[in-house]
């Protein structure tokens, strides 16, 4: 048997992480600005991490949630603490693309309606109605093409005011855009529709899985605009590698038993990593150095000419070009052994470092970033 060939890849192969670096089986390191898709939030092989996961996986790695998981209320609470959200419920899953279709799913059980607005550019997954809200066809089957959803431009208010009507079940947008090129949500927006969702009973659902986590500078990125979402969606960094995503769920939602479910959703070695990751973050004020090295990130970038716009909260961060981004990328990874990210839009690259990320780093990688920006023009 041979692997279905969906990936298009680089010729490395990484045994070791460390930080915010990875060692190939050559023994080659590289810095690690991408995080695969930010998902290394606390950093690769952190030891408090290693250690959670090693000794859960010692006593009991799994049991399904017919029986009773203490470590998933202590997860909640401390999620609760550092989120801002200490009225809400959570319920646990696999990944961002399960937790989307659960918000959309439950958005419907709520009000009874089925129309969705979702935004251009957007990303919320690749399977059934997550990637039928993901505005691009090139991954939707005929059977994931869906009429109830609408696609309007981002930052758009005159297009959403003549969007809404009490036909609308929800709204679902990410906290920052990720895959669509690093397009950020203006704050006025974002108030706009938590007005209009209250106006016509409609769900809000911010989908921060991969703007979530402390990467903004807050640990939401929709924090920034002072509202509150009915559904919010999260994974990416909250296992730091292991698979693990939830919903953060408003009261106003009634909770009863076959609702929604999973089978491995909220195991115990996906708590494991997910409170280490909650610690780690807390203890070593990851959210804090996540604004100050993303400020800093920006400094130093705004000082290299060949930049079209750079486009950043905290520490997700994209750098548009007035040309594709490609062969910087290219350089990048086999000159100067770095990892950086793309997106849809071809000419931006996408920063997602561990949050753990110091000022070294950023130097080597902005004066690496200049040079190659110098020998390609």
């Amino acid at each position: 048997m041979k692997l279905f060939d969906v990936y298009p890849l680089f010729d490395i192969t990484p045994v070791r992480g460390e930080g915010c670096y990875l060692y190939d089986d050559k023994g080659t390191r590289y810095m690690d600005l991408y995080g695969g898709h930010a998902v290394i939030s606390i950093g690769h092989s952190h030891p408090h991490y290693v250690k959670a996961i090693s000794e859960q996986l010692n006593k009991i790695g799994f049991y399904s949630n017919s029986l009773k998981i203490p470590m998933q209320e202590e997860l909640a609470v401390k999620l609760a603490e550092l989120s801002g959200y200490p009225d809400y419920s959570l319920f646990l899953c696999n990944s961002g693309a399960e937790a989307n279709e659960n918000a959309l799913k439950l958005a419907s059980f709520h009000n009874g309606r089925k129309k969705v607005i979702a935004f251009q550019k957007s990303f919320h997954g690749r399977t059934s109605l997550a990637v039928a809200a993901t505005n691009d066809t090139s991954i939707q089957a005929p059977i994931n093409h869906n009429d109830d959803i609408l696609f309007l431009p981002l930052n758009d208010e005159a297009a959403l005011h003549k969007a809404f009507s009490n036909d609308i079940c929800a709204v679902i947008i990410e906290g920052i855009q990720g895959v669509g090129g690093v397009n950020i949500p203006s704050i006025s927006f974002l108030q706009l529709l938590r007005s209009l969702c209250d106006q016509y009973g409609a769900s809000l659902i911010m989908d921060e899985i991969q703007s979530g986590y402390g990467r903004s500078g807050l640990f939401f990125a929709h924090q920034y605009a002072n509202i509150k979402a009915d559904i919010i969606t999260i994974a990416k960094g909250m296992g730091n590698g292991f698979p693990v995503a939830g919903l953060l769920i408003s009261p106003d939602f009634k909770a009863k038993h076959g609702l929604l479910g999973t089978t491995f959703g909220g195991n115990y070695l996906a708590c494991a990593a997910s409170l280490a990751v909650l610690d780690v973050i807390k203890n070593e004020g990851l959210i804090e150095n996540a604004n100050t090295q993303g400020a800093y990130l920006c400094k130093q970038l705004s000082d290299i000419s060949g930049i079209k716009e750079v486009r950043s909260m905290g520490l997700m961060t994209g750098i548009e070009l007035h040309e594709p981004c490609s062969a910087v990328r290219n350089e990048l990874l086999h000159k100067h052994k770095i990892f950086t990210g793309t997106s849809s839009n071809k000419n931006t690259l996408r920063i997602l470092p561990p949050l753990t990320i110091g000022r070294n780093e950023i130097d080597i990688f902005a004066e690496a970033f200049s040079s190659t920006l110098k020998e390609i023009a």
